[in-house]
């Protein structure tokens, strides 16, 4: 049976396993234990981990700036995809930001991960041709 729940810091680990097994997912130093420590802090109650008797199947990280939501590293393992997991996920982000008053949400697809593109076009998400984004690393750590 299919739980989701609000992502702990105790979650970090299996999380992580599952990203290093997700092709297409890069990790950073911004994926730290500490980092994201602070990112379930700064936005509480909007991540979220998805299990099936008892083992960690898939995740989302969700954050807001007062004004946007944002959705990072949506994972499922390949043997639990195509279950509606991803979109159970999503489902709750959206609907925890909205009871936040956040109506939009964005997120980012390394255009090296062609599979994630699809899933985000196939759920109705519009790709944005009008902006670019630029990144800018204060501490010249280009893995930041």
């Amino acid at each position: 049976m299919l739980n989701i729940r609000v992502m702990t810091l105790d979650d970090y680990d299996a999380v992580i396993k599952l990203m290093r097994s997700t092709p297409g997912i890069s990790l950073r130093d911004a994926d730290s234990r500490d980092a994201t420590a602070r990112y379930l802090a700064r936005n509480p109650g909007l991540s979220f981990v998805a299990e099936v008797e008892g083992l960690l199947c898939g995740c989302v990280m969700c954050g807001h700036d007062g004004r946007r939501g944002y959705l990072q590293h949506l994972l499922v393992r390949p043997e639990y995809r195509r279950q509606g997991i991803a979109n159970a996920l999503v489902a709750r982000c959206l609907s925890s930001l909205e009871n936040l008053g956040i109506h939009k949400c964005h997120l980012d697809v390394f255009k090296t991960n062609p599979s994630a593109a699809h899933y985000w076009q196939s759920q109705g998400w519009q790709l944005r041709c009008d902006i670019d984004r630029y990144s800018f690393t204060r501490s010249g750590n280009q893995n930041a």
